[in-house]
């Protein structure tokens, strides 16, 4: 074969093997189709009326990477696209109101400055809160705070917020909170000598009407991630006060859910495989001086 002739039948070859290699890849996968199969994956009908939803960027991204987190902060945000994850999966708000309401922060620098960082790293934000509590069969979140308590065979069957746990005094209990949890700034109220067994957990925020029915139960402790102070607090010290046997133990809304993320991720690698999903850890916000 002269070379002129070689030439132009490897020039066609090539076109076309580069043709085919992009007639067979497939589609990158978007952050709307993550989405729609969380919806279809999550064992509950989607409401209508929830918090749950992209809230910041564009639907159509193609994912590089996912990042579960427990706050979409500007730190997780700047790790996450460091890392390559750029469609994070939030628990709470990226904008600081539960119902995603910017209307009174649209001309506040930090909003715009974090909405300007969002957009040109392509990132998408999606609120994954009320639907991951609404899991089937479990609620995400205390599955999740239980497999990193290490709790899980200990749990209640009709009550996946409530254990039965070996005996231990109150302080060894708060010092496994401590450990397990990464949780650096907890608050007991009790005598720390008190041999505890039944506990029961009420992860992230705990309202007075349902705190009190919880310590006037037969149980041991009650573990909440925050409360008002001049509520709920108030009646666990008076409960003390009163000699009864009670401890109140309050380990900050992140320390209470964030664990949850943590296997919202394995979670997600049970039908996303297209590209890396991971946790990451927010570090607690508070620090205390010494």
């Amino acid at each position: 074969m002269d070379p002129v002739s070689r030439r132009k039948m490897l020039t066609a070859t090539a076109a076309g093997l580069a043709f085919s290699g992009t007639a067979n890849a497939k589609p990158a996968l978007t952050a709307a189709e993550v989405v729609e199969r969380i919806k279809a994956h999550i064992g509950v009908p989607w409401a209508a009326k929830t918090v749950d939803g992209i809230i910041a960027g564009d639907p159509a991204t193609p994912v590089t990477g996912i990042a579960t987190v427990m706050m979409a902060t500007l730190a997780m945000l700047k790790q996450a696209a460091a890392n390559g994850q750029n469609l994070i999966i939030t628990h709470e708000p990226t904008f600081w109101s539960h119902q995603e309401d910017v209307s009174q922060v649209q001309k506040d620098p930090l909003y715009q400055d974090k909405l300007t960082f969002i957009k040109e790293h392509k990132l998408v934000t999606f609120h994954f809160h009320d639907h991951w509590h609404a899991l089937h069969p479990r609620d995400g979140i205390a599955e999740g705070m239980m497999r990193r308590l290490g709790w899980s065979s200990y749990v209640h069957a009709d009550n996946p917020q409530r254990f039965t746990l070996p005996p231990a005094t109150l302080d060894a209990l708060a010092r496994h909170l401590v450990d397990r949890l990464h949780a650096k700034t907890i608050r007991v109220i009790g005598d720390p000598a008190l041999v505890t067994k039944t506990v029961q957990a009420s992860w992230g925020y705990a309202m007075k009407v349902n705190g009190v029915e919880l310590l006037n139960r037969d149980n041991d402790v009650l573990i909440v991630g925050e409360t008002w102070e001049w509520e709920l607090q108030e009646y666990a010290a008076d409960l003390v006060a009163d000699g009864r046997k009670k401890a109140l133990i309050v380990i900050g809304h992140i320390n209470s859910e964030q664990w949850g993320m943590e296997y919202c991720a394995e979670w997600l690698k049970g039908f996303v495989s297209e590209v890396p999903v991971r946790f990451l850890e927010m570090p607690e916000p508070y620090w205390g001086p010494r």
